[in-house]
């Protein structure tokens, strides 16, 4: 496992990384046991970053992931979290107010067992006023920034135009590190086009999904998926593809997406220890190229369509 810092935060992590949206039961019903296996699972590999929200599994992920960390020790990882966005009783909830902001902090941090969040993070900011995140919502972050309550503050979106423009308008060196998903695997790789922004300011790149929420899967997308029929079909053919050449597309799509040395670290997601312990040793092997350039072909003006967050 490499390990490479985020922006100039001095977090050294791994380039594959831990992401606890499944523990939430966001795709589908999870066996907590498991779940909390996985998450040992991801530490024994030599994984040291872990991220979630309260908006995963609308708090359930926080909630299972506290019950994982209390057998772990604090040493052993680095933890983000994220404010502004929630739910309850299956319904999903936002505000990005100051208040709302910093009080979320310490309940995330009563539901997880912990006294220190590592990094947190503003979460899809395309569902907030960007003015609002700006003058309200990073303020009120790096006010607990100062007093030691976080250590370093980021903002995630799936839009990275809206990262770039909460960027140009905040105060030099509030915003830290961005996390993005989708948008650097291998049926899209814009985040490159961005890197050079980010990197100019010392702004640390966390990337997310680097099998497209289901796209680039055996498994193939849920009924739920936003991508368009074109993209979701572009996606089976090449999954196919790999499948007869011998190669499975999830080990391609996870080795495309931790090799480049100017992103921190990818994150995924499962709720089962044994694809983490097999994601992990993906990891180990370098992808084939021009497997690569044929999956790209295969998926071909398909490449770089994306969709809205939802």
């Amino acid at each position: 496992m490499e390990y490479r810092e985020i922006g100039k935060t001095g977090m050294k992590v791994s380039q594959l990384s831990f992401g606890a949206s499944s523990l939430g039961g966001v795709f589908r019903a999870i066996d907590e046991g498991k779940a909390i296996e996985a998450v040992y699972a991801a530490i024994e590999g030599g994984i040291n970053f872990i991220d979630v929200s309260p908006y995963y599994g609308h708090y359930k992920a926080e909630t299972v992931l506290g019950k994982a960390l209390r057998g772990i020790p604090r040493r052993k990882y680095y933890l983000s979290t994220k404010v502004g966005r929630y739910g309850k009783d299956g319904v999903n909830t936002w505000d990005y107010s100051g208040c709302r902001a910093q009080e979320s902090v310490y309940e995330s941090m009563d539901r997880l067992g912990i006294e220190y969040i590592d990094l947190i993070n503003v979460h899809d900011i395309e569902f907030a006023d960007l003015k609002q995140v700006v003058d309200e919502t990073l303020p009120a972050l790096v006010e607990l920034r100062e007093k030691g309550v976080v250590g370093h503050v980021g903002i995630t979106d799936l839009q990275l135009e809206n990262l770039k423009w909460v960027i140009e308008h905040s105060e030099e060196g509030t915003v830290e590190s961005v996390l993005n998903f989708c948008h650097y695997c291998l049926n899209d790789d814009k985040l490159i086009d961005f890197l050079p922004f980010f990197e100019e300011r010392g702004i640390g790149v966390i990337n997310a999904s680097p099998l497209s929420m289901g796209l680039l899967s055996n498994r193939g997308v849920p009924d739920w998926h936003p991508a368009p029929k074109p993209l979701v079909e572009a996606c089976r053919r090449a999954a196919e593809y790999c499948n007869e050449v011998g190669y499975p597309i999830e080990k391609l799509a996870i080795q495309y997406s931790v090799d480049n040395p100017r992103i921190a670290s990818t994150l995924f997601s499962s709720a089962n220890p044994d694809n983490v312990r097999r994601n992990i040793a993906y990891v180990a092997e370098k992808a084939p190229e021009e497997l690569i350039m044929k999956v790209k072909e295969i998926i071909g003006e398909q490449q770089r369509v994306s969709w809205k967050n939802s």
